[in-house]
């Protein structure tokens, strides 16, 4: 197995890594869309859902891989009604159309309106 660190994604706030790969695959943790450059996060889901896309690319490319390996997505919403705004962000990154989870959550860490986390084939 290994580990993948990048510092063009936000650092993990917890006791887990930002990716790992294993058997050819590789899994990417959540990412909520913090800014790795300043800790900042936007307002708005479209933004919010652009720098969750943009964290996963830049662990994806730290990995050697890319979006369109991507064979499957689970995302988390903090409110359905996002749902089209978030759809509409997300199709412009994996154009390959992964399989994909994506479920409403009560709450997501930091208070984000969304997180995306992706299995890759490297």
């Amino acid at each position: 197995m290994r580990v993948i660190e990048t510092k063009n994604a936000p650092g993990a706030i917890g006791p887990y890594s930002q990716a790992y790969v294993t058997g050819g695959l590789l899994f990417v943790s959540g990412q909520i869309p913090v800014n790795p450059a300043d800790g900042t996060m936007a307002a708005s889901i479209a933004e919010q859902a652009e720098m969750s896309c943009k964290n996963v690319g830049a662990i994806l490319e730290a990995a050697g891989t890319s979006f369109d390996k991507v064979v499957k997505t689970t995302c988390f919403l903090a409110d359905m009604a996002d749902f089209a705004a978030f759809n509409e962000v997300y199709a412009k990154y994996f154009i390959s159309k992964p399989a994909r989870a994506c479920v409403a959550v009560k709450t997501l860490p930091k208070g984000a309106l969304c997180e995306i986390e992706a299995i890759a084939e490297v």
